[in-house]
């Protein structure tokens, strides 16, 4: 009876010891993917901006450099953005620096510190053209893609490229060795032409294929899991059924989002956007995933009132996780998408980052 007992105890123990610990660990994307549904459901927008460590409209990270605190919107606003996006062109022939000139060992040292500021990561990928040794906007050959398929005659070579992607970003971790979560993405605009992976350059199955295989190998493969995939094409045209088009599937996506810059009237750029929106926050609600405007802006920002009578009416109705503006170029003098000290729209850009609904650092 007493030996009884003590397993019927025994087992009682053993149970509620299962129901305090959790049944898997959560992984780095798990994580974060939950901080970003909390903050998406108490309302708030996050503010990104891309290379904002890296360089601004009037200079440059040194090249010795140990601390990343320079930043165009901290200039202004007094706080990080926060969202820091940048891009891994050139890490296919682990060149020392980026397409962009960003090393990659600032490129990780900034992601590792923006991280430990609470902040988030975003990485796009420019890479070359793997079929014509052209850049990313070589769209002289439609088998680009075909050829790194398996089977095709650059597979195994291109399977070099993504081995150093992921050994790049499997490095980003802190000092205790824990990964830092990056929200990942790939092939991006494809509803466009204007890179080797677009719409006209291959046709629907290459590209879901084409995903497929990254996300095969990365995740799988490599068991990369601090990244949060995100599909997000352009908002030129897009249509409920050009967005789903090429949508690889629900176990391959973590967040939707999309790309829109203006080119025009504020009236048409804030039309462009709320239909994009209203079709990506639909897909996303359908399908269980985080929305996001993964890109967008106004060059050189002309309009003194852009980011509270423009960026902010076109985005403040819909559950978007954040919304990014492009780079502040140092050696291109009108090429930046966030103001900095004497900017026209500097001051509206202060006020945009006070309201209670946008999210800063």
């Amino acid at each position: 009876m007493r030996t009884r007992l003590y397993s019927i105890v025994s087992a009682l123990a053993a149970l509620v010891l299962a129901s305090c610990t959790p049944a898997s660990q959560q992984s780095p994307a798990e994580a974060l993917l939950d901080r970003l549904t909390t903050l998406v459901e108490d309302g708030k927008i996050m503010y990104g901006h891309q290379d904002d460590y890296m360089y601004g409209h009037a200079w440059k990270l040194a090249e010795d450099a140990t601390e990343y605190v320079l930043s165009d919107v901290k200039s202004v606003t007094d706080s990080y953005p926060a969202v820091f996006g940048t891009d891994l062109g050139g890490i296919e022939f682990c060149w020392d620096a980026s397409l962009d000139k960003n090393p990659f060992k600032h490129i990780r040292e900034a992601a590792i510190a923006h991280h430990e500021r609470g902040g988030f990561v975003t990485f796009s990928w420019h890479l070359r053209n793997p079929l014509t040794g052209g850049d990313t906007w070589d769209v002289t050959s439609d088998q680009v893609v075909a050829s790194i398929l398996p089977g095709g005659e650059k597979h195994e070579y291109f399977m070099e490229w993504l081995a150093n992607a992921a050994d790049f970003m499997e490095s980003i971790k802190t000092a205790d060795g824990t990964p830092v979560p990056i929200i990942w993405r790939p092939w991006h605009e494809h509803t466009g032409s204007w890179f080797w992976w677009g719409q006209k350059l291959c046709t629907t199955e290459q590209y879901k294929a084409l995903w497929k295989m990254t996300y095969d190998y990365m995740a799988v493969e490599r068991g990369l899991d601090h990244l949060v995939w995100s599909y997000s094409p352009g908002s030129g045209g897009l249509t409920p059924e050009r967005f789903e088009e090429r949508y690889p599937g629900d176990d391959m996506v973590d967040m939707v989002g999309f790309d829109c810059y203006q080119y025009s009237d504020d009236a048409a750029y804030i039309a462009e956007m709320k239909n994009a929106l209203e079709i990506t926050c639909d897909f996303a609600k359908k399908h269980g995933k985080l929305a996001a405007v993964t890109e967008t802006g106004y060059e050189s920002i002309p309009n003194p009132k852009w980011w509270t009578e423009t960026l902010y009416e076109a985005v403040k109705d819909y559950p978007v996780s954040y919304v990014l503006t492009w780079r502040n170029a140092c050696d291109m003098e009108h090429h930046y998408y966030a103001p900095f000290p004497g900017q026209v729209s500097a001051d509206d850009f202060k006020a945009f980052a006070g309201l209670d609904q946008m999210m800063f650092l």
